[in-house]
């Protein structure tokens, strides 16, 4: 499967802001973020061409149809399929948390000393009780706080590995670009870029990316000690 890597905010910022109201900017913000991405890659082709098509690009069901050489028909229950996925992937409205906002510099900053200091209990305690952690484009998911438990303490920490984080934005999503200590030279290398997907107080999902787009998020390859 191949699979959209993360766009950086920055790049995002350049883009006009046509929304008219709190409910179109909603929907625009959905529309980059990675869980709506996520969620275009687990569809089916015929879905995803049909939602894409209709929601996305705002094509008619029937011009949709002719391109897709199928019936209206067919078109109509593809997207009714589609839509019925991305309702049970895409977090809530009322689950957003602001960007920048303090509740949202609060839940990151007590995420960051958890992960920094390899503490599996109190990482966990941060995440909803569905979340999802995705390693794209290998085909590895665990979703619950049991399996995400399960990977940090026995994966992600194992032989006292630690970490440092470095704050940036993906897809209107915080995400930080995460480094690993050298254990001999205390150095810290390119490790992953992880994005965090937030739904209220709580983590929802964190999805790693490969170190490899680190330069286009201006990342460096280490950091200074």
């Amino acid at each position: 499967m191949v699979w959209l890597g993360p766009y950086p905010d920055v790049l995002l910022a350049d883009l006009p802001d046509t929304a008219a109201g709190p409910e179109a900017r909603y929907e625009a913000r959905e529309a980059v973020s990675l869980a709506f991405i996520t969620a275009l890659q687990l569809l089916p082709p015929r879905q995803r061409a049909a939602l894409i098509l209709c929601d996305v690009l705002d094509f008619p069901a029937r011009q949709a149809a002719e391109m897709l050489d199928a019936t209206e028909q067919s078109v109509a229950s593809a997207l009714k399929r589609a839509r019925a996925t991305l309702a049970r992937e895409a977090p809530k409205p009322d689950q957003l948390v602001a960007a920048h906002s303090p509740a949202e510099q609060e839940l990151l900053g007590r995420l960051v000393q958890a992960f920094e200091n390899s503490d599996v209990q109190a990482l966990v305690a941060l995440m909803t009780d569905d979340i999802w952690v995705r390693m794209p484009p290998l085909p590895l998911e665990y979703q619950g706080r049991e399996l995400a438990a399960r990977f940090f303490g026995t994966i992600a920490f194992r032989g006292g590995r630690r970490y440092r984080l470095v704050p940036t934005r993906a897809n209107g999503q915080p995400a930080f670009g995460v480094y690993l200590l050298d254990p001999l030279t205390g150095v810290p290398h390119a490790f992953g870029l992880f994005v965090i997907t937030l739904a209220g107080d709580r983590v929802s999902a964190v999805t790693r990316f490969d170190s490899g787009i680190f330069g286009k998020f201006g990342l460096p390859r280490t950091l200074a000690d």
